[in-house]
């Protein structure tokens, strides 16, 4: 949430003094004293339940009923992440200016329209009675913490909150933000681009050569509230990820291991909590998003799972433009404004969904009428597909679990005890033909495809492949019934991953660590390399001054690979940066170089471009790039000097008082596709990465004592707490928290004991 700046700082001119912001944070609290402010008697439960937890305040729930699990799990939820849950909710509802005030209400304005929670009422409806029991008894557990709370969480005390019951709708909402397309954040960057004369031709070259790595383009060149918008959306849509399984045929020890790093924002709280959980049905660690009570990357006794972001279509935009007016509805909602009048918005819907234009954010000075479908806004059933995951015993039951599956579409990853593993697609998507897309949008008459849908099923799965391994990195999947996506991660994280276990004839545990802090970069190479050819076939060096000679020396010998200590990739960016503006920029100008910066496969587009163009044209560019490089590497000797991760609190990009919320800042490895990613627009100065990299996971299925977990930055999102931060450390060397399985060793692992006592 980086664009949040603009937006506090106003408000902050607008009330007296900005005095909430300036309050003094929450003192230090140790684990004692975070522990202590735990509810534990006089609590609505069938049983004693017991929790263990240990020095990070990772919990494990031992509960005699499924239903005083769930009870305990939302206790933990709420005990850990209240907080962040509420920003959540006010996100999902369109309700930022609720906090932040006037600053905001377009971005409210879109989110309405988006209406995340269209399908809460049909999903509601269709969950069967464990799932809903299960889902109802979290609630429970989370409103019963905060209604005992006497000290609320800093953000609840900073924009004025008060203890607001949670809902189903609630829960589902937060899930549907979480699921959301990340082909809306493609669409949002192009947008504009439409009205251009060479905007087909630009569609065009959008659909051959682009990726969906969202990567963030230079500040000038974006919309801040475009930036933000998509900051919210993508951080917490699985944007981007590594998953790996290796088969029992593979690894040295005879028995399946996995290996999961999800890519998303570098805030905090982190995104992912860790739990455990025992009860009758379920039995299982792993990673969850606050606020959703099933474990999206994890194990059970028999099973361990993870994923990618599919990166599918789940979406389509339709011209409605000449539908008859009756077959527009309208309505009035209003958007409540902190510190100002609140705002009354008419929202506008079709029967080929929400009319999309109407966002101020996306207006363009045309007048038309272009709405959205969604697969999100059908009452599919991600909660008891994960549940049902959670509890999953063998492969069969595991690609069951995912035939009501809809939204955000996953690459789901399996191993089990067996030795075995697998690969799915958890989708559901509208029953396209195979034709190229329309450019954006399409006719009314493009819509019988949303008449029939396929899923998981109909889709490609893999079970047991002969290379004994599968990776997943969000790139282009295997063709299949229906056209699956358009725009997909570049190859080179998957091809990286797959060169790595091709090298290691038999693959351990240790292996899979070191592959999570991998910083090659495949891509980055080949373009190094069609830079290099291409000043060597044009005879460039020769014109260079000394400095600029000195630049293409040291990119000579590059290998790819983004040490924090390297010199190298500092000379390499900063060429590449001012090589796209030079060869780029009279092509497509400012505008459609920011897209395509966005949007585009350099790996394959550059190399491929150079060898078509002219050699004035690449001799003349190259040469300017490698003079503009100078500046560069005489200010920054190494990568992590221009390379750098800042964990943040979103209050943290405030003016003036932002840097009592940084909380972490140091020379980061990593770049765009490294394994260990770090992603950041091409520069040439000192820069933050802006997401990658920020939990990991490893299980060994031999034993269900072997699985480890980190989380960049902590487990608790009360800030002061001594947990907060407490993990980065760990993270930044490639350690990991133990969190077994067995009673046994969590009663010996995780020593604090805390009984839950019914009324």
């Amino acid at each position: 949430m980086a664009k949040l700046a603009k937006y506090f700082s106003l408000a902050v001119a607008a009330t007296l003094g900005g005095c909430s912001l300036l309050a003094p944070l929450p003192p230090k609290s140790d684990l004692d004293g975070r522990l202590a402010a735990f509810p534990t008697s006089g609590l609505p439960l069938d049983n004693e339940t017991v929790i263990h937890w240990n020095a990070r305040q990772v919990p494990f729930i031992f509960a005699d009923s499924d239903a005083d699990a769930a009870f305990a799990l939302g206790l933990v939820h709420a005990h850990l992440r209240l907080g962040q849950m509420e920003m959540m909710r006010h996100i999902s509802r369109g309700r930022l200016s609720e906090l932040v005030g006037p600053f905001t209400t377009d971005i409210d304005r879109t989110l309405r329209i988006l209406d995340l929670g269209r399908a809460a009422g049909d999903m509601e409806a269709g969950f069967p009675p464990e799932t809903r029991i299960w889902l109802e008894r979290f609630i429970d557990g989370v409103n019963h913490y905060q209604d005992a709370m006497t000290v609320l969480p800093y953000e609840h005390r900073l924009f004025g909150l008060n203890k607001q019951p949670w809902n189903l709708a609630d829960i589902i909402t937060i899930g549907r933000l979480a699921a959301s397309d990340v082909s809306w954040l493609v669409w949002f960057r192009i947008w504009k681009l439409r009205t251009r004369p060479d905007w087909p031709q630009l569609w065009a070259a959008l659909l051959r050569d682009g990726s969906n790595d969202m990567t963030v383009a230079d500040e000038a060149g974006e919309d801040e509230e475009l930036a933000l918008i998509g900051e919210m959306l993508g951080g917490m849509s699985r944007s981007g990820s590594n998953s790996v399984v290796v088969s029992a045929a593979r690894s040295k020890n005879g028995h399946a291991l996995i290996a999961n790093d999800p890519h998303l924002g570098f805030t905090l709280p982190n995104l992912w909590l860790l739990a455990g959980v025992k009860s009758p049905s379920y039995h299982m660690a792993g990673m969850m998003i606050p606020g959703l009570p099933f474990i999206a990357v994890g194990r059970n006794p028999d099973i361990a799972w993870g994923g990618t972001n599919l990166r599918a279509a789940s979406s389509d935009l339709f011209d409605v433009s000449e539908l008859p007016p009756g077959e527009i509805t309208s309505r009035e909602e209003k958007i409540g404004v902190r510190w100002w009048f609140d705002d009354s918005v008419t929202l506008r819907d079709s029967p080929f969904g929400p009319i999309i234009s109407d966002s101020p954010l996306l207006r363009n000075g045309v007048d038309e009428a272009i709405a959205m479908r969604w697969m999100g806004h059908r009452g599919s059933d991600e909660f008891s597909a994960m549940l049902q995951a959670n509890r999953a015993r063998d492969w069969d039951g595991f690609v069951t679990a995912f035939e009501n599956f809809s939204v955000s579409a996953q690459n789901m990853l399996y191993a089990d005890a067996k030795g075995n593993i697998g690969h799915l697609m958890a989708t559901q998507l509208p029953a396209r033909d195979n034709a190229p897309p329309p450019m954006i949008y399409t006719p009314p008459a493009g819509a019988p495809a949303w008449q029939r849908f396929v899923g998981v099923r109909s889709l490609p799965l893999s079970y047991n492949p002969e290379a004994g391994y599968l990776v997943s990195a969000n790139n282009r999947p295997q063709p299949s019934e229906v056209p699956v996506g358009y725009f997909f991660s570049p190859s080179g994280r998957a091809m990286r991953l797959a060169a790595l276990l091709e090298s290691e004839p038999e693959i351990t545990p240790e292996h899979l660590r070191a592959l999570q802090t991998d910083i090659v970069e495949p891509a980055a190479d080949a373009i190094n390399q069609a830079l290099v050819q291409a000043a060597e076939h044009h005879g460039v060096e020769s014109g260079l001054s000394p400095a600029a000679r000195a630049v293409l020396n040291s990119i000579t010998d590059w290998d790819g690979e983004y040490a924090t200590d390297a010199a190298q990739p500092v000379a390499f960016e900063a060429t590449f940066f001012h090589f796209l503006r030079r060869f780029y920029t009279p092509r497509l100008g400012a505008d459609g170089l920011h897209a395509f910066v966005a949007a585009a496969d350099f790996g394959r587009t550059l190399p491929r471009d150079i060898a078509e163009a002219d050699g004035e044209t690449i001799a003349q560019a190259l040469a300017g790039a490698l003079e503009d490089a100078v500046a560069a590497v005489r200010d920054y000797g190494s990568w992590g000097d221009m390379h750098r991760l800042r964990l943040i609190h979103p209050l943290g990009q405030l003016p003036i008082i932002g840097g009592r919320f940084t909380f972490a800042e140091f020379p980061s490895a990593g770049s765009r596709q490294t394994v260990m990613k770090t992603n950041h627009a091409p520069s040439d100065e000192e820069h933050y990465a802006s997401y990658g990299s920020q939990a990991r996971h490893i299980s060994d299925m031999s034993d269900l004592d072997e699985n480890y977990f980190t989380l960049l930055g902590g487990q608790d999102g009360w800030l002061g707490s001594s947990t907060f931060v407490d993990q980065v450390e760990l993270w930044r060397a490639g350690d990991y928290i133990h969190i077994p399985l067995r009673p046994e060793s969590v009663r010996k692992a995780f020593p604090r004991r805390m009984i839950l006592k019914p009324n």
